[in-house]
């Protein structure tokens, strides 16, 4: 794409456009392009917060209308009427008879006017003061993206819009001021994505679970692809022209033997391969012009003795010209993934201060907890990167990577390791569960990080929900500390050998989480769940705290234990972070500089997601959560997005 003088002004004109709105609006996910979730509001203080309160409830179970008038935008219902803000919900079009669904979506808000997805097949505008619906968009049979919209100011010849993906392979646009598709966007609003990726398998499923991200007028976008059996849709990223929907760019995440990191693949092993894919988020730096992607593991996960080598770009995080998609360079956080170690949180934009020089720089996180502070521009560590030996796998077949990268800084957001010893005493009843659990087999096997799953069962730190997910952190530039919440879960589980002439020799069986299920209590020694900030100047640890609260067992006198928790922070100027994520059902406010809890709030469900704040036409800061409930480890539904704001 040649750059002219028009389009170099309309970039400049549009990052400035951002960054206005910024100032009191959530124009992105994350906030910004950079991902820091960093909020410059400040009306919402370390002296104030303890009195916020709840300003409304929405509640996603309505009932949609159907038919044409409602795929074409359906303005909203009448106060007073089902789907208003505060009004009684009622199961929604395929609810299960008001049995719940998930939601792990950030709204964004954006000229006057919240935007996202529910889990009931709609997209909806509100009122960001009120709840109120402004219009919404009735998706049918399919859904949107699970976590959230992107939004696109627009121009001369197009309209401003909103873009998201949906589960059947599809990518929408629609008019962000009346929600109707947008004729000259596709086919009439919408384009197939499921064509050039197939792999020639046609049936194969393809979705987006996370929203795309605009750069200038593309819109790039990530994929939802299958992780068994091997060979199925590409995980290809890929841009398209904000306003014709015309692919513009598509960059191979299995890299082909004549593309740099064609040799990481033994054999033509990479040719139908699938997975290695952006499932979850990801960031743009406008000034440098780059897109950082991070990709999870190629398929099958836990079994690679079909594609022997490091297998790029799988578990990398890839810099691409974000204009060709061309890479600029790329770092392999996991070499020859057989754990499911994917990368999934978007890296975090930020500086680094080093002899009095600014140092543009991301973090960079996944599943394994490890947190790797890198030269955006390059893609060189800040910190040093040991590549250490882990242990080797005895499954025929499996060729294990004999190394792994550690940074030497920051340490690990949570345990990568386990031994008998560090059984939890909690109770004398847990306790004896997790012996006997522990006992199976005549005692699991286990070991240090990177301990593959073997023909025994395997305790495995950590385990696939990650010490870390999807939601990654927040940023505070004032502080230069990165905060992010961890968990502490171990999967199990064994290899099995399937029957000759099978896609795949081996599987993993017997899985797992290593815990008492019926309590989402682990079975190793608390903390199992903490919140964390770390001084990026320094790579050391600014404070640690446990997130979240176990109430039976603090009835007891047991305490700091930390709970199961998805879903990120928000940190603003005022001096704070907030989230919700754990399933004690509560959002919480830490102060930045010390961790200290300064308020928190129960809900009605479990919020694992990641709130947002802005200023609304009122004046009022405002805090949004969406509290869905569900999830891993949380059997109580719930249906708000839920606001706050002082009184």
């Amino acid at each position: 794409m040649r750059l002219t003088t028009t389009s170099l002004a309309a970039t400049a004109a549009l990052v400035l456009s951002v960054a206005a709105t910024a100032q009191t609006d959530w124009p992105t996910y994350g906030h910004d392009p950079g991902n820091q979730r960093y909020s410059p509001l400040k009306q919402i203080t370390t002296d104030n917060v303890s009195k916020l309160t709840r300003a409304w409830t929405y509640h996603l179970t309505v009932e949609a209308p159907t038919g044409a008038a409602a795929q074409q935008g359906e303005v909203a219902p009448a106060a007073g009427t089902p789907g208003r803000a505060g009004a009684p919900g009622r199961a929604g079009r395929g609810a299960g008879g008001g049995r719940g669904r998930t939601s792990e979506a950030s709204p964004i808000m954006v000229g006057g006017i919240l935007y996202m997805p529910t889990p009931y097949n709609r997209v909806v505008a509100l009122e960001p003061e009120t709840g109120k619906e402004v219009w919404h968009y009735d998706l049918g049979t399919a859904n949107a993206s699970t976590r959230g919209v992107e939004y696109w100011p627009g121009d001369a010849t197009s309209p401003a819009s909103i873009f998201f993906g949906t589960t059947d392979g599809r990518l929408l646009a629609l008019n962000a001021k009346t929600g109707k598709l947008i004729p000259g966007f596709g086919n009439e609003g919408s384009v197939n994505m499921k064509v050039g990726i197939d792999n020639g398998f046609p049936s194969g499923n393809f979705s987006l679970s996370s929203p795309p991200k605009m750069y200038r007028n593309l819109i790039i976008t990530g994929a939802r692809v299958q992780e068994s059996p091997s060979f199925g849709f590409a995980g290809d990223t890929r841009a398209w022209d904000a306003h014709t929907g015309k692919l513009v760019w598509q960059f191979h995440s299995v890299a082909r033997p004549d593309e740099p990191g064609g040799d990481t693949w033994k054999g033509n092993s990479w040719e139908k391969r699938s997975g290695t894919n952006v499932w979850g988020l990801y960031s743009v730096d406008p000034q440098l012009g780059l897109v950082y992607l991070p990709y999870g593991s190629p398929s099958y996960d836990f079994y690679g003795g079909d594609r022997e080598g490091a297998n790029l770009y799988g578990n990398s995080l890839v810099a691409l010209d974000a204009n060709t998609g061309k890479v600029k360079w790329y770092f392999q956080a996991v070499h020859h993934d057989i754990w499911d170690y994917d990368l999934e949180a978007a890296p975090i934009l930020f500086e680094v201060t080093r002899n009095r020089s600014k140092i543009p720089a991301l973090a960079l996180t996944s599943k394994t907890g490890l947190v790797f502070i890198l030269d955006r521009r390059t893609g060189k560590p800040l910190y040093d990167v040991e590549e250490r030996p882990v242990p080797k796998s005895e499954v025929p077949g499996e060729h294990t990577w004999p190394t792994e990268p550690f940074p030497v800084k920051p340490a690990p957001l949570s345990r990568m390791s386990f031994t008998p010893d560090d059984l939890a005493k909690v109770t004398p009843e847990h306790e004896a569960f997790c012996k006997e659990l522990f006992s199976q087999e005549g005692g699991m096997a286990y070991g240090g990080p990177f301990t593959p799953y073997g023909l025994k069962t395997t305790i495995n730190f950590p385990g696939t929900l990650g010490a870390s997910n999807w939601h990654g952190g927040s940023y505070d530039p004032s502080l230069g500390y990165l905060f992010y919440n961890t968990l502490d879960l171990a999967d199990i589980g064994k290899l099995n050998k399937n029957a000759d002439g099978a896609p795949i020799p081996y599987t993993r069986n017997g899985f797992g989480r290593f815990w008492d299920g019926t309590k989402y209590w682990p079975c190793q020694a608390p903390p199992w769940g903490e919140m964390v900030a770390i001084n990026v100047n320094t790579g050391e640890y600014a404070w640690r705290v446990p997130l979240g609260v176990v109430e039976e067992l603090e009835a007891k006198g047991i305490k700091n234990t930390g709970t199961m928790n998805m879903g990120g922070s928000v940190a603003t100027a005022g001096g704070l972070v907030f989230i919700a994520a754990t399933n004690d059902r509560r959002i919480r406010a830490f102060e930045s500089k010390t961790g200290k809890v300064l308020w928190e709030s129960q809900m009605e469900s479990g919020g694992y997601a990641s709130p947002i704040t802005y200023q609304g036409k009122d004046g009022k800061q405002y805090v949004v959560i969406v509290a869905t409930g569900g999830g891993y480890y949380d059997r109580k539904p719930g249906d708000s997005v839920i606001a706050f704001a002082l009184p």
